[in-house]
């Protein structure tokens, strides 16, 4: 199995490169992402590589770093979600923004990437939730918050807060991390009023 290419980049199409190794010109499918980053025909570059091997062809996937290469994999784990999709998912978002997308639950972003719609960006957070956190570099806390409101767990000062600040105009996301800076500095007691006043004065920084 290929884990690795070094070699010259030889030319590009929409969703590949062929890459020359020592000769050899190896196809590797990318995500457009990973295709901008790379340099001009003629220079060297190297790729992460995943290995599909089935009956009627070898088919390489090429990524810009390891853990590009890593979210494919978790990504093609999901029900309905194949090469192309995974890739264009990868195409839009890079691993730590994806990561945070799945931990926050924020179907919005992962919808952005062509193909995805929103029944299957929620099938990549129900099934992907678990293993985003250790990807993410969101708020733990923050993250806690979003999975509480959406199971409707969340103390109902905190969920009226929430939803008062969306009322109001600002996105959820950004009303939830908002609530969630105020009950850390509030603590667990405080008033649905006093969490919207504290709410307010983190969107206004």
């Amino acid at each position: 199995m290929i884990g690795k290419l070094k070699g010259i980049v030889d030319s590009f199409g929409d969703d590949w490169v062929i890459l020359d190794v020592g000769g050899v010109g190896y196809l590797v499918h990318c995500s457009t992402r990973t295709l901008q980053g790379l340099p001009a025909p003629g220079e060297a570059a190297q790729l992460a590589i995943e290995t599909y091997v089935r009956e009627d062809m070898i088919k390489l996937f090429g990524f810009g770093a390891d853990v590009e290469r890593e979210w494919f994999r978790l990504l093609m784990t999901v029900q309905g979600i194949g090469s192309k999709v995974a890739l264009a998912i990868l195409g839009i978002l890079k691993p730590a923004d994806l990561a945070n997308a799945i931990a926050l639950q924020d179907k919005a972003q992962i919808s952005r990437a062509p193909g995805v719609g929103p029944k299957v960006a929620a099938r990549v957070i129900a099934e992907l939730k678990d293993k985003a956190p250790a990807f993410s570099t969101a708020d733990p806390t923050f993250v806690a918050l979003q999975e509480e409101l959406h199971d409707k767990r969340a103390p109902q000062a905190v969920a009226d807060a929430v939803s008062a600040l969306t009322n109001l105009g600002y996105a959820q996301l950004q009303a939830s991390a908002a609530v969630a800076a105020a009950a850390r500095s509030a603590g667990e007691a405080a008033t649905t009023e006093t969490l919207i006043r504290l709410g307010l004065k983190e969107l206004a920084r």
